[in-house]
């Protein structure tokens, strides 16, 4: 499907799914924007895939401010939002320091709803908004208690801002991936033992590919 003269943001975009996501939109012909908090990533992806970036930190309201006033300002309403930036961090509950905690759902709840709060008035009206979410958020894995909580709770507020936003046509949905091979991973501290454990735990016995997700995000977007 063609998204000829579509105005995409994509936060977390410099990698994974964020960056798969981005390519097969620009792919599609819609015109897409990348954000992350590493400029010399965003940058390099964006040169790569030949798309605009903007720095923002998700952990931040008012870089989340900054980027939906600049957005606005520079290329107008949007029709496609995809809100995937998000940090995995895991403790057991009894070692989970309240850092930890805080920078956790900092990021993958407080920054994403209001990097959705805030882009509403930018949205246009029969738009799409796709939330990154992840399958943690119900089958609760051991050591992931906040990881799984943040994401519980954004798939709460899908479900309402989907009622919400119903009266402008604008669509809201939320993809919850399994483990998928992506930098993630290495930042994890990845060893054997936990991979073999965590494709144990994958019908299909292998983690999935980020170009697998981007297609039905890109779906859940057209």
């Amino acid at each position: 499907m063609k998204k000829p003269d579509k105005l995409a943001v994509i936060t977390g975009g410099n990698s994974g799914i964020g960056k798969a996501t981005a390519q097969q939109l620009k792919e599609m012909g819609a015109q897409v924007i990348i954000t992350g908090r590493r400029k010399d990533a965003v940058e390099k992806a964006a040169s790569e895939l030949g798309i605009t970036w903007m720095i923002a930190d998700q952990s931040s309201t008012r870089d989340i401010s900054n980027l939906d006033t600049s957005v606005h300002e520079k290329f107008g309403k949007i029709d496609m939002l995809l809100i995937n930036a998000g940090i995995t961090k895991t403790a057991s509950i009894e070692s989970t320091s309240e850092e930890l905690f805080d920078e956790v759902m900092g990021i993958n709840f407080k920054g994403a709803f209001f990097t959705f709060r805030k882009f509403i008035p930018f949205l246009n009206d029969s738009a799409s908004v796709v939330f990154l979410s992840s399958t943690s958020a119900r089958i609760s894995p051991a050591s992931a208690s906040v990881y799984a909580a943040s994401k519980a709770a954004v798939n709460a507020v899908v479900k309402i801002a989907a009622l919400e936003l119903s009266t402008r046509k604008i669509r809201v949905n939320a993809v919850g991936p399994g483990p998928i091979a992506t930098e993630i991973m290495d930042k994890l501290g990845m060893d054997e033992k936990l991979e073999t454990q965590m494709i144990n735990s994958i019908p299909l016995q292998r983690f999935g590919k980020p170009a697998e997700v981007s297609s039905l995000i890109c779906y859940l977007l057209g």
